[in-house]
């Protein structure tokens, strides 16, 4: 087949019917050149029955039970393809997703080290209707080349790993997803491939997200608050140790300011648990002023906006990614 191979790792736990799903979508890519791994992350349903009925149209990894982390860096450590695409077990994909983003990874060189689409969002509660959208970042054009993907990310979350399609050996490189953190692993690792070059896009989305299951670990983070700004907390903290000594003044700058934010809002959720007389009363009134604060900095010149470069003037050009990507910065 041509083009390289792609693999597709699926971890799953107890979710026996949507990873089947999951399954018979990524089959049904117009992408051919493929191989499904699917780790089952310790399941104690029916999951590994299911499975064995696709044959040797998957691999399957069973493990004992560790989280996404380990299951996706598990499923990857065994994969064969030269890119790496991240599909969760309750989400879907456009037919066209992983050949429209092999084209640019292809179009744009071993420069742009992975490729992100959109994401659909239907009926989120409180969210815009995909995740360009509920991260503010709204590409001049339609696919190309996003030039200061750190900048945007030290200031916001975006959805990102069943998005995503990365160079199998940068993935490597950056050592994959972290396995000492509880929630927020999928930021950590966009921030950490954010330092390695910029990311080709893909503004239509290619993929639907169905906001988690009840036993999901997004659900999990919103139950386990202090635990989840830890990780937060964690996470800045590595990416401004990385960036020490670094001439990326403004991200350390939005990094800084994102990293007291994740502080204050530890504080603040302490507070609203404590019965001490007017800790409640003091928790609300933080997270009224973070709430306010953040959109005023959302309505500054200082907030940074994507800045993309349309691929028919990348592709076009004599130049590498990475001058592109100096240009912008």
């Amino acid at each position: 087949m041509s083009g390289p191979l792609v693999s597709v790792v699926i971890p799953t736990y107890n979710r026996a019917a949507e990873v089947c799903s999951a399954i018979d979508n990524a089959l049904g890519q117009t992408y051919q050149n493929i191989e499904i791994i699917v780790v089952d992350d310790g399941s104690t349903d029916d999951t590994q029955a299911r499975l064995k009925s696709y044959g040797d149209r998957i691999r399957v990894v069973a493990k004992e039970n560790g989280g996404p982390a380990v299951a996706r860096n598990r499923g990857a450590a065994i994969a064969r393809g030269e890119i790496i695409a991240f599909q969760d077990d309750d989400d879907l994909w456009e037919p066209t997703k992983l050949e429209r983003q092999v084209a640019l990874l292809q179009k744009f060189g071993p420069e742009v080290v992975c490729c992100l689409c959109n994401i659909a969002m239907p009926a989120a509660k409180g969210k815009k209707p995909t995740s360009f959208d509920d991260s503010l970042v709204h590409p001049q054009h339609e696919e190309g080349i996003w030039t200061n993907v750190l900048e945007v990310l030290a200031t916001r979350f975006i959805l990102f790993t069943q998005a995503v399609a990365i160079r199998r050996d940068v993935f490597e490189r950056v050592g994959g997803f972290r396995e000492d953190i509880k929630y927020d692993e999928d930021y950590d690792l966009a921030l950490r491939l954010a330092l390695e070059g910029p990311w080709a896009f893909i503004k239509e989305p290619l993929v639907t997200y169905t906001h988690g299951a009840d036993n999901s670990f997004s659900q999990a983070a919103v139950k386990d608050p202090i635990t989840l700004k830890e990780c937060e907390v964690k996470i800045v903290e590595h990416v401004l140790t990385r960036l020490h000594g670094s001439d990326q003044a403004a991200v350390r700058m939005y990094l800084n300011r994102r990293l007291k934010r994740f502080r204050r809002g530890m504080t603040q959720i302490k507070l609203s648990r404590n019965d001490f007389w007017g800790a409640r009363q003091l928790a609300r009134l933080m997270k009224t002023l973070s709430h306010y604060q953040e959109a005023a900095f959302r309505r500054t010149p200082w907030y940074p906006k994507a800045l993309t470069l349309p691929a028919e003037s990348v592709a076009s050009h004599p130049g590498s990614a990475k001058e592109f990507a100096s240009v912008s910065n």
